[in-house]
């Protein structure tokens, strides 16, 4: 930057005098530190928009990278997940075959084959449905008369449930 002592300024500013004037020199020194204050700001917001920038630059590289491992971890996963069910498969097959033969003979195959998989989601979703009324600690007629909670809201939501109607003349200020 520009040293500037006391002296130097000194010196502009009895040259200034004399060049420009007594009767100028105050409107001369007004626009001159306006102009110093428009390049300031022009200055700040230059360095404010390369900073942004930057970070905008760094972030998008960092969700890249978590992208990629994710995509790493969810592949890794897939194929874990695939080689488990093809073992558990292969050996449900095996045993299943092995039992079917022993079972052939002490089970009729009307018997063997009378459970469903609709059976079996129905059972599942019944006993979800009564576990949740044995763990629920209020009862759900009390919750429709007292209309307690039934179901999770969101937080705009509650929001705008309590908040208060009707005109308000009250300002911020």
């Amino acid at each position: 930057m520009i040293d500037l002592g006391l002296t130097k300024l000194a010196v502009i500013g009895v040259i200034a005098l004399v060049v420009i004037g007594p009767e100028k020199l105050p409107k001369v020194a007004r626009m001159a530190g306006t102009l110093y204050g428009r390049a300031q700001r022009y200055l700040n917001d230059v360095k404010s928009e390369v900073t942004r920038e930057i970070e905008l630059e760094e972030l998008k590289n960092l969700q890249k990278e978590v992208q990629d491992a994710a995509q790493a971890v969810k592949t890794d996963v897939e194929n874990s997940i695939s080689q488990n069910m093809a073992e558990v498969e292969n050996a449900f097959t095996d045993t299943s075959s092995s039992s079917l033969s022993d079972s052939s003979s002490s089970y009729s195959h009307g018997a063997f084959n009378s459970v469903t998989t609709d059976d079996l989601s129905r059972k599942a979703r019944e006993f979800r449905r009564k576990k949740l009324v044995r763990n629920s600690a209020i009862p759900n007629w009390y919750k429709q008369r007292t209309g307690g909670k039934m179901h999770v809201t969101s937080g705009a939501a509650r929001v705008a449930r309590f908040r208060p109607r009707g005109p308000t003349n009250s300002s911020f200020y």
